[in-house]
């Protein structure tokens, strides 16, 4: 189902509340959408849906949650939560189908496709990220309202800050050099990654490998995990599964790899 868009932002009402009863709300409702799914094989927006006004913060990590004085506010970083009750009375070997296709009803609604680019689930490849970000490009003009918190509590970033710090060196991975406009360097990376073949994921990997060493002092062979044959080899022994998850160059997926190459060299 095709949600049409609206210059009014609109989020789940479940989304705005204390901790506490927001998890109850999105169980709830996960709870219903698996009913859903069971009987119609789709999903529908939730029945109660709240205007988000310019201007308004929106939590988009748990760690950016300060719950010092515990009040109700937008914590969007809790629809993940929904994963919890999804899957009740989905038989097993359904699951993955209804997961595409809750993610490809959520991609069609603008906090979906927001919480989809800044929290995206597994697999990460470079097709599934194309089309994530593709869906938050639909909706960038509506979600310049609000502001975003991110990391960092009582922090209020725009849109375009906060995408550029979530990518801003996987864009530069797919297009060195691009626009300035976080929004154009978004939409070439789109159109880069979505018909990325594997040679194209490679030479993105290594782009960003060595940007992502520099700022990350936890690495213990900092050189090694610099050198383009050793990053070479090491890409090219990753199972298909492994390296597609890589392939779009989204920055905390590659450094959990690195990470693992890093313990491998002690």
């Amino acid at each position: 189902m095709t949600v049409p868009q609206s210059p009014v932002l609109e989020f789940p009402a479940m989304l705005h509340d204390l901790t506490s009863a927001i998890r109850r709300k999105v169980r709830a409702t996960g709870q219903g959408w698996a009913r859903e799914y069971r009987k119609t094989g789709g999903f529908t927006q939730p029945q109660r849906m709240l205007q988000v006004l310019p201007g308004e913060v929106l939590i988009m990590d748990s760690v950016a949650d300060s719950n010092l004085i515990p009040r109700p506010r937008w914590r969007i970083y809790m629809l993940l939560s929904v994963f919890m009750s999804l899957n009740d009375g989905v038989p097993k070997e359904e699951r993955q189908r209804m997961e595409e296709a809750f993610e490809s009803f959520c991609l069609s609604t603008p906090w979906g496709a927001l919480d989809h680019a800044v929290s995206p689930l597994p697999p990460r490849s470079a097709k599934r990220m194309a089309r994530r970000l593709a869906a938050l490009l639909r909706f960038w003009d509506v979600l310049q309202g609000p502001r975003y918190t991110y990391r960092v509590p009582d922090t209020h970033h725009t849109l375009d800050e906060l995408i550029k710090y979530i990518y801003s060196e996987t864009l530069d991975a797919w297009c060195p050099g691009g626009p300035t406009s976080v929004r154009e360097h978004l939409a070439l990376t789109v159109e880069r990654m979505s018909r990325a073949t594997r040679d194209d994921c490679m030479e993105a990997l290594l782009r960003v490998i060595p940007a992502l060493v520099e700022v990350d002092t936890e690495f213990k062979h900092r050189e090694v995990l610099c050198d383009p044959g050793f990053l070479r080899e090491c890409l090219n022994t990753l199972s298909p599964k492994d390296f597609e998850d890589v392939s779009s160059a989204y920055k905390y997926t590659v450094t959990m790899q690195l990470a693992a190459w890093d313990r491998q060299l002690e």
